[in-house]
Parts: C-alpha cells; sequence; structure tokens
C-alpha cells in the first residue's frame, strides 16, 4: 500500500472516531496494511475504550515495537495491565513512561499530531498507585514526594489527594489518558490529497469592449479603423478584493482554516474581527492571520502616460507605499538592502529621522546599518550624522529616491552564527517530518518548535527531533 493510501485511510479514521463512530474508525485503521507507531496506538486506545483489553495490550506492543521511545505509549500499556491486575508488568511501563521522559516536567505531543501532555507527576501517581496495590506502601510514598517535586500548579491537588489517601493506606483512581484524543495525520500531507486545479481560470484583465468576461480562444477580430490616441488604463485594481496589507512577521498555521505568510508578502484582509484575527485572500487561497502580523498597504495606479515619463529605477506598484491623499510633499524613498523595500517619507527629513524610519521598517537596529546615496554621474557617498542631507534629498527625481542599505561589520557577524548539537541517543524517525540519526551524531539546529522539540539538519536531512535526545556542543560564527 503506498503512503498516500495509508494517509487517507488514517485522515478517514480519525474523522470516523471524532464523529463519535468508533467502530467505523477501528475497522479502516485494522484495514491499514502498513501501520507505523501512532496508528497502532490509536487501535489500542479505541480498543480501551471498548474495554477490550487483550486486543489494546495487543496495539500498544505493535506501537512500542515500532516506536521504542513512545513514552506515551508505554503509560497506555501500563494502564491496560492494570485493568488487567498485572500490576508488576503494569509497573515496569509505567517505569518505562517516565524513563522515556528523560527528566523533562512533560512532553507536549501537539508537534506529532497528538492534542495532550504526558506529565511526569501523573506518571509517578500511577506508579505509586501500583506499588499501593501491591502492599508497597513506603515505595508508593517515596514516588508520590518526587511527584510533588515534579508538579505543575495544575496537578497540585491530584497529588495532595493521593497523598492523603496514601496515609489512610487507602487506594486512590488512576490517571488516565483523554478518551476523546488520537494521533492525527500531519495537516500538512493532507492538504495535498485534494485535487488542485494548477492552470486556474483565465480573466480579461484589459479589453475595449466593456465588461468583457470572454476567456478562452477566439477568431481573428475585425480591426477598427479609428484607435484612440492614449488607450484607457486598465482597471486592474478591480481584481483585488479587501484591504492589501504587507505582512511583518512569519506566521504558522495551527488548524486548517489558518493560512501560512511570510515576511513581504502582500495580502488582501476581507474582515477584522474583534479577536484581532483578519480574514485574508494569499494566492487565491482564503484564510485567518493575526491582525498585529501585518501592516497597512496603500496601493493607487498611474496612467501609462505617467510611467513613461517616470525612470527605469521605478519601483512595481505592488511595493510601494502611496499616499491616496495626493500630497505632493511626499516622495517614495526606495532602499536596497538583503532586499528591497519602499517607504513614503517627506523630502528634507534630518539624518536621524531618517535613519530611524528605515532601520524601523527593515526591523534591525539604527546603530548596526549604514546608509548611502548615489549623486547623478557619481559614486554612492556614506551618509552620516555630518553628511549635508540636503545634498541628499536634492537628488529626488519624479518624487522618487533610491537609497542603500548596509549592515555595519561587527553586526553582520553577529547575525552569522550556528548551533551545533551532539545526539545523547539514537532516534528512529516515526514520521515522515521527523529527523532520524544515530548516538553521537553531530545536529545543525535550524530552530526550537517548543521548549520539547527542535528542527535541525542531519546527514543532509531536515527533520523534528525531542530536544532531550540532545546537547548544545558548539556556536561557530560563518
Amino acid at each position: 500500500m503506498s503512503f498516500v493510501n495509508t494517509l487517507k485511510q488514517w485522515d478517514e479514521s480519525v474523522a470516523c472516531f471524532e464523529r463519535g463512530d468508533s467502530t467505523a474508525a477501528l475497522e479502516t485503521f485494522i484495514d491499514i496494511q502498513e501501520k507505523n507507531s501512532k496508528i497502532f496506538f490509536n487501535i489500542g486506545c479505541i480498543h480501551l475504550i471498548n474495554k477490550d483489553l487483550d486486543e489494546a495490550e495487543k496495539a500498544f506492543d505493535g506501537s512500542i515495537g515500532k516506536d521504542q521511545h513512545l513514552a506515551v505509549a508505554f503509560f497506555q500499556r501500563g494502564l491496560t495491565f492494570y485493568k488487567k491486575e498485572r500490576f508488576e508488568e503494569s509497573f515496569a511501563d509505567f517505569q518505562n513512561a517516565f524513563r522515556e521522559l528523560r527528566g523533562n516536567q512533560l512532553i507536549d505531543y501537539k508537534p506529532l499530531g497528538l492534542r495532550y501532555k504526558l506529565y511526569a507527576c501523573e506518571v509517578l501517581h500511577n506508579m505509586a498507585l501500583v506499588n499501593a496495590q501491591l502492599g508497597l506502601w513506603e515505595k508508593a510514598k517515596e514516588h508520590l514526594l518526587t511527584a510533588l517535586n515534579l508538579k505543575t500548579e495544575a496537578k497540585l491537588s491530584l497529588i495532595d489527594k493521593a497523598l492523603e489517601c496514601l496515609l489512610k493506606q487507602k487506594l486512590f483512581q488512576p490517571v488516565e489518558m483523554s478518551q476523546k484524543v488520537l494521533f492525527k495525520p500531519n495537516k500538512n500531507y493532507v492538504a495535498e490529497l485534494e485535487k488542485k486545479d494548477y492552470l486556474g481560470k483565465a480573466k480579461v484583465v484589459a479589453s475595449i469592449i466593456d465588461k468583457d468576461e470572454f476567456s478562452g480562444f477566439a477568431p481573428l477580430q475585425p480591426q477598427v479603423d479609428e484607435v484612440p490616441a492614449t488607450p484607457k488604463v486598465p482597471e486592474v485594481m478591480r481584481a483585488l478584493e479587501g484591504e492589501p496589507h504587507t505582512v511583518l512577521f512569519e506566521f504558522v498555521p495551527e488548524t486548517s482554516d489558518e493560512l501560512a505568510v511570510v515576511p513581504g508578502n502582500i495580502v488582501f484582509v476581507l474582515q477584522k474581527g474583534a479577536d484581532n484575527w483578519a480574514s485574508v485572500i494569499f494566492n487565491e487561497r482564503r484564510g485567518l492571520v493575526p491582525y498585529n502580523y501585518l501592516e497597512r498597504l496603500e496601493i493607487t495606479l498611474s496612467s501609462k502616460q505617467d510611467k513613461d515619463e517616470t525612470n527605469k529605477d521605478d519601483i512595481p506598484i505592488n511595493q510601494i507605499n502611496i499616499d491616496e491623499s495626493g500630497d505632493s510633499s511626499k516622495c517614495i524613498v526606495k532602499v536596497h538592502f538583503k532586499y528591497t523595500i519602499a517607504i513614503s517619507m517627506t523630502p528634507g527629513l534630518a539624518y536621524i529621522t531618517t535613519l530611524k524610519t528605515i532601520s524601523n521598517k527593515l526591523g534591525v537596529p539604527a546603530t548596526s546599518i549604514t546608509l548611502s546615496y548615489s549623486p547623478k554621474d557619481s559614486g554612492k557617498i556614506i551618509i552620516d550624522k555630518d553628511t549635508r542631507m540636503e545634498d541628499v534629498w536634492s537628488c529626488v527625481r519624479n518624487g522618487r529616491l533610491t537609497l542603500w542599505c548596509d549592515m555595519k561589520p561587527d553586526s553582520s557577524e553577529q547575525l552569522h552564527i550556528q548551533t551545533y548539537l551532539v545526539a545523547l541517543h539514537s532516534y528512529a524517525s516515526s514520521n515522515p517530518e521527523d529527523l532520524e540519526f544515530n548516538q553521537g551524531d553531530t545536529i545543525l539546529l535550524l530552530s526550537k518548535v517548543n521548549e520539547d522539540w527542535f528542527e535541525g539538519e542531519c546527514n543532509q536531512k531536515i527533520g523534528i527531533f525531542p530536544a532531550s535526545f540532545v546537547e548544545e556542543v558548539q556556536m561557530k560564527e560563518i
């Protein structure tokens, strides 16, 4: 069976389970031929909900066999053994789950598709319960006291109640995982299963026929006798909905309703909600983006005649901010950095004001950049506090000025630092987005997903991996 078919059945099974049809979900899961550790885990959870303990045990055996570091699978099999009153085996699995936490207070499985956090204090709580079942009250007390050191505020009452029961040598209820959650397939892979129209539908952007909506092929049309001297400017802006905004920060979606964007993208805001989320369109896709990640971009169109009069250094219309009020005192300053930006500014501003405005737009400290300009028939001249700003602003032509921005040497060196990690344990990937490595491998850290998961590169492969499996060894300048 191909990976695509596995992904489809996995997604269908989770959808059935969320609708409350656990029977159909279980049948679809079982029909999957190439089951990974997460699918085996889901099968075990459904059997555990149905109180079919023998089948649940087999499924969790399969999950652990596929991934021997999946702490939550040990935890669930420990609960299964406990309900079957096989307390020694139950204690051993809870102990393995605690070992796989590797000293962390919790493991958040959300990046792997499971909305569940496994807390170390809850694992110790269940270990204490099994010891109590075996009559080992002192050992049970030791585990609960250890749990007190690892507890969070939300779990405080749980440990306190267990200690009260223990002092009276009474049993208490085990901590169980929520019955409403299963491992879901990667949403990015699921989105790729949908059929896409890569060609799209053609649409008219300019025509001498008013409201022309024809698209396709047509025979040669009769020529008109009198062609107007100045053709009509096509109203392309009619095709754009909403208010144009530029993206300031990268946003990674967490739900199917959200939209991924990166700095520099131009999006069109359809609606802004009271909760600070905006409904936007980007590349013909619609979704939600935090409004404070956006900055309004005012766009106007000039006629073809105006375009002919501008010089070759003109900026594309979708990159500039223009005051729609038609204030002639403003000009467009184009700044060449690692990328090009454009800002609407008032000619004659002081050096400090100009520098601060540009640094804020670029998102870098003003002390770490150097500005320069190029007069006509001359090379670049650096702008500093001693520069006559009248000379700089005298280079404005047709309401436009071009500047260059460079990082100072000491600042640029600070921006090129690489962090390397060494693998403390081998990690076998159980998902396509995981990074597989062996003990002792060197890993280049690319980003920190959260406090428990990192993204890195090893052996020319990129993926995510548990932070507890590595330690930092060096910071290297490039």
